[in-house]
């Protein structure tokens, strides 16, 4: 049977649909992303909650000649089907398909990339700002989600956008806060009245009039608007922000929407519009549990259950886990902090065995930070569970908070290196560079489970600021050692031995490094695997040894090559005056795209094959040790 949504090829399309059918049509997409998602996994509960939303932006305004900003970026499956890439939804957050977050280089209709969190007003403002100076009057829209308004520059960008009373309509996607039903059914009355063309023509005029006449009545009149928002609706906030506030409406009911929309498509000044939906909407599995699916793998779109792969190994998140609880029960002055991602951190248990000494500060990685801060220079230690990626939103305070003052924070940071499918703005691949500057600061690297555990131990027996970072993926299944040792401060580890060349590896690579030695070793060369475990301080005295035996060095790191790893180790090679050749293996100077972890690696050269035939390389342009001894 042929779907509505099979003749919507963008919005025009859309636009020539009559109301009642665009209730079948959201049924419709609520199917398609469904499906889709549990063959590709994404976001998927975010996705459900917007669809109405989306749906009514895109029958009302004018896109692209308007502009939508969608925050985190997460919501927009429903934006990319109806804006002419409804085609390429299969190939979702697949190598060389469509991107899980809007993409300007995708597509015209995306007019800002997101992927972090609480952009999207600052960037609206900006949009709007540029239009008014080239005296155009499209509109410029910021969706955003209550949980991002946790973030502090969500309400600088309102608070300046009210300041410059720029032209722009922000819709706060509100998933999450309980408004009983008749408080709800009020604050959509006083929102269809606010809105309506006799009301706003009404108060514009007595505006003018006591303006005029009587400033004192109007400034009263204002008061007592005010109070009765205050009363019945949070909109006091946004209106002293500078907004106009409409809502809350039912973000879930497409004629209340478009009827609202078009009631404010032509406002001027800031417009906030307050939707209430829910996360997961129309999937009774995804509603049961949104946190679940939030951002899922492949799962059975009948049950909404995993897919059975077979066994699973645990991963490096669970193996931190299991021990931070372990290490809690040790020692009560432990406390550990993320930003809204408890469940994505490992944390989720933590919370529940220690309620008392877990916090979420919300998506505000710089409050992490800095509590984290204080609550060092109490005697507690602080453990920070952040991805990668979302630290460089906290950098300013690592440096100022943290590092200054030498504080035993330790950062534990998850997804480092090629995270996968979530592309660009989730790859986890600068930490070591713009971490390794900063003064006080350590920073290691586990090759596996055991070595989590053991640099956790050192870290927390260390008195400075502690960075670990692991990546995203299972650990390799070893036996945990019944007895786990602190790791000498600064001190790498020799795994093989060797003369014609040694890697130097950091991280689960250096796994990939032995099976590449022992290849070698079939053809008779002795290729050496030092585990350097610590990026800062590097083991100079190691790195010195090294080099006195072979004349051919390779690094390996996932992470940027432009000021990593690799480049420290080149720092000490020329500090020291060593005489060696060298080769460094990492990722390029540029932003790596979705796709599997396996595809990248390949891609970027991350892989064994590409290892070894780098070393050949190597080893045919530099000399031989072995010989020149000779």
């Amino acid at each position: 049977m042929k779907r509505i949504l099979d003749d919507i090829n963008g919005p025009e399309d859309l636009k020539k649909l009559p109301l009642w059918k665009l209730k079948i049509l959201a049924k419709e997409i609520r199917e398609e992303i469904i499906q889709t998602v549990s063959k590709t996994g994404g976001h998927l509960a975010a996705n459900l909650g917007v669809i109405e939303l989306t749906i009514a932006l895109l029958y009302v305004f004018d896109f692209p000649k308007d502009k939508v900003i969608w925050d985190v970026g997460h919501q927009c499956y429903t934006y990319k089907i109806l804006t002419g890439r409804k085609d390429k939804f299969n190939t979702l957050r697949q190598f060389g398909g469509l991107s899980g977050f809007p993409c300007r280089s995708e597509c015209l209709y995306d007019a800002f990339g997101t992927g972090h969190s609480s952009t999207s007003v600052s960037a609206g403002a900006g949009i709007a700002t540029g239009l008014k100076l080239d005296k155009k009057n499209d509109n410029t829209i910021a969706v955003i989600g209550d949980g991002a308004l946790t973030a502090g520059m969500s309400f600088e960008g309102l608070n300046f956008s009210g300041h410059i009373r720029s032209n722009l309509k922000v819709i706060v996607n509100d998933n999450a806060m309980s408004i009983s039903p008749n408080v709800g059914a009020l604050g959509g009355y006083l929102s269809r009245i606010t809105t309506a063309p006799w009301y706003n023509r009404m108060r514009s005029d007595m505006e003018k009039r006591l303006k005029e006449k009587s400033p004192g009545m109007l400034f009263a009149l204002k008061k007592m608007e005010e109070s009765l928002k205050t009363l019945f609706t949070p909109g006091v906030l946004f209106e002293e922000l500078g907004f106009r506030y409409f809502g809350p409406i039912d973000g879930h009911d497409i004629n209340i929407l478009i009827t609202t929309f078009n009631r404010i498509k032509n406002f001027n000044g800031p417009i906030l519009v307050h939707i209430l939906t829910k996360k997961g909407k129309g999937y009774l599995p995804a509603e049961s549990n949104p946190e679940r699916f939030h951002g899922i793998g492949k799962f059975d779109p009948v049950t909404g259950g995993d897919i059975d792969t077979g066994k699973k190994k645990k991963t490096f998140t669970d193996v931190f886990s299991e021990a931070i609880i372990k290490l809690a029960r040790e020692n009560d002055k432990i406390v550990a902090l993320t930003a809204a991602m408890p469940d994505g951190t490992g944390l989720s248990d933590f919370a529940k065995e220690f309620p008392e000494r877990f916090y979420d500060v919300g998506i505000a990685e710089q409050n992490a930070a800095t509590f984290a801060a204080g609550l060092a220079c109490g005697g507690y230690k602080p453990i920070v569970a952040i991805y990668s990626t979302f630290l460089q939103r906290a950098y300013d305070q690592v440096i100022h908070d943290v590092c200054i003052q030498n504080l035993p924070v330790i950062f534990c940071l998850d997804r480092a290196g090629i995270v996968g499918a979530d592309g660009v703005t989730h790859q986890g691949i600068f930490d070591i560079s713009f971490l390794r500057l900063v003064p006080n600061i350590t920073i290691m690297v586990p090759k596996d489970e055991n070595e989590l555990l053991a640099m956790l131990k050192t870290a927390l027996a260390l008195n400075r600021p502690v960075v670990i970072r692991y990546p995203r993926g299972e650990v390799r299944g070893n036996d945990i050692d019944k007895i786990i040792d602190i790791i000498p401060f600064g001190r790498a580890e020799i795994l093989k031995e060797g003369y014609d060349a040694v890697i130097l590896a950091v991280g689960p690579i250096v796994y990939d490094a032995l099976t590449v030695s022992d290849e070698f070793e079939r053809q008779g060369k002795k290729i050496g695997v030092v585990n350097m475990r610590f990026v800062k301080p590097l083991d100079r005295e190691l790195i010195k040894e090294v080099c006195g035996k072979t004349k051919n060095i390779l690094t390996l790191e996932e992470n940027v090559l432009a000021g990593g790893f690799g480049s420290a180790v080149l720092e000490v090679i020329s500090e020291e005056g060593l005489s060696v050749k060298t080769a460094l293996i990492g990722l390029p100077d540029t932003f790596i795209e979705h796709g599997s972890q396996g595809i990248l690696r390949e891609k970027y050269g991350l892989d064994k094959k590409h290892i070894m035939e780098k070393l050949e390389i190597l080893l045919k342009s530099g000399n031989n040790y072995a010989k020149d001894k000779a």
